[in-house]
């Protein structure tokens, strides 16, 4: 561990980078069990022993490309803040968000199913999650509270919703129950998130 250095130079810090996106892409890709530093060294055209000038294992690659590029997969937010929000149309904007949540579950569904059986068993992982989660949280409500919404438990309402959203992609994505109508599903949660801030 003491042998780990800090680039300081242009193109150490670019060979830093390169090697920190290589890991995380191809543990997202090939989950984390199933990737070593040789490998991740091949995809990021160094040696595996610059490899480990920068990193002292794979863990270490992996949670610098969490805090890089874990809000890409987890937390697409869209921006609300030049719109005006209010009840009487929030339902388009709950439309959009659920649209880019289930898209954006579609484009890193390896990534993101990897990702959250590490938030159960990997403490690193779970910390960066549960506090992006809580920064998501804190964001929409401020955006809210400028749009005039009455801070009224809106952190709690906020975050029930986001679950929710959360929920309904995963069973979208993941689930794929035969018999359930998922547009139908959709419409239930966005008029149950609509009454929720009512």
């Amino acid at each position: 561990m003491n042998n780990i250095r800090e680039p300081k130079q242009k193109r150490a810090i670019e060979k830093k980078e390169k090697i920190i996106k290589a890991g995380f892409n191809l543990i997202c890709k090939n989950g984390y069990y199933n990737t070593n530093t040789a490998e991740i060294a091949k995809e990021a055209g160094v040696s595996t022993g610059i490899v480990y000038q920068y990193f002292e294992d794979k863990h270490d690659i992996f949670i610098e490309g969490l805090n890089t590029y874990g809000e890409e997969i987890f937390f697409p937010l869209l921006n609300y803040n030049n719109q005006m929000i209010d009840i009487k149309n929030i339902k388009p904007l709950m439309k959009n968000m659920i649209n880019t949540y289930v898209k954006n579950h579609k484009v890193s569904k390896i990534a993101h199913e990897e990702i959250i059986s590490m938030v159960h068993s990997d403490e690193e992982v779970a910390k960066y999650y549960y506090k992006r989660e809580l920064e998501t949280t804190e964001q929409i409500k401020n955006i809210l509270i400028a749009n005039n919404f009455k801070d009224n438990n809106l952190t709690e309402k906020v975050h029930i919703m986001l679950g929710m959203i959360d929920n309904l992609c995963h069973e979208i994505i993941y689930h794929k129950h035969k018999n359930m109508n998922y547009e139908e599903m959709t419409e239930i949660v966005i008029n149950t998130i609509i009454n929720l801030f009512k």
